[in-house]
């Protein structure tokens, strides 16, 4: 497993170590020795993409994940926003980044772009809108090699998808093996029965990982139990990045190295 963390561009996300100065924070991250960087990135297109991978590739950090939330909180994107045109605006945003997770040999974290079902949008709706453009993207994904990984996020934030057997769900209707899970143990927290029953459901479509405490600062500073979390992710023998998604609390460096130190002192 690769110890890693979330680096953003300025943003209204809150849970982000890092989301000033996109290139310090990155330099920041591997000085810190994580092993890899997950990318928030609203839009691809917006970016200096050779620049961004020459840093990496002075660092030897290779992407974990490219993040896809703040096209929704930051532009209002959504698969399942009631006008047309936004919902096609989030799908062309998607291949972007799907694009983009080509290039750098990566995946694209499927978030709240997802969307919400809005009002006076019936649920079904909602639910086929949401299945016909993951299939699309889905079928663009497979043609360039990338996953896309569907994160469940708790009731508070969405009403679509708050459960790993919901993802499961999804992915069974969406019908393609490119279309993975990634399990955050702050939402997990909220709406799961046992985190560790919920993390041996997932396995088999488990190919990312965030780790946030009960309270969205770092692990080891609220209630829940990691060393199980990290024993089960051993178990099911979990190769991927477990990835910090956590409150800039109380300081961004403060929080930053205290999960590597955390983690490592649970044997990643």
């Amino acid at each position: 497993m690769k110890k890693c963390i979330v680096v953003s561009g300025p943003t209204r996300f809150a849970a982000l170590a890092f989301k000033d100065d996109f290139t310090a924070s990155i330099r920041k991250v591997a000085q810190l020795g994580y092993d890899a960087v997950e990318l928030a990135i609203r839009d691809p297109r917006a970016i200096n993409v050779e620049d961004i991978e020459n840093l990496l590739a002075s660092l030897n950090l290779p992407v974990a994940a490219i993040g896809t939330g703040q096209a929704y909180g930051d532009e209002g994107l959504s698969f399942t926003d009631p006008e047309e045109r936004v919902r096609q605006r989030a799908i062309q945003r998607v291949k972007d980044h799907i694009a983009l997770a080509a290039r750098w040999q990566t995946q694209v974290i499927i978030g709240l772009i997802r969307g919400k079902v809005t009002a006076g949008t019936p649920r079904e709706l909602a639910q086929s809108w949401l299945v016909a453009a993951l299939q699309e993207c889905c079928a663009l994904a497979e043609q360039q090699g990338v996953n896309l990984v569907l994160e469940p996020i708790n009731r508070y934030e969405t009403d679509l998808i708050n459960t790993i057997a919901e993802a499961i769900e999804l992915i069974r209707l969406v019908g393609s093996d490119n279309l993975k899970i990634l399990a955050d143990t702050f939402h997990m927290n909220i709406e799961e029965p046992s985190i560790v029953e919920s993390i041996k459901t997932a396995g088999p479509y488990l190919t990312h990982f965030h780790i946030a405490d009960s309270n969205r600062w770092a692990p080891g500073y609220g209630h829940l139990d990691f060393p199980s979390i990290i024993s089960t992710l051993k178990e099911i023998n979990y190769q991927g990045a477990v990835s910090a998604e956590i409150l800039p609390k109380p300081d961004p460096e403060t929080c930053a190295g205290a999960t590597i130190n955390y983690l490592v002192r649970l044997g990643l």
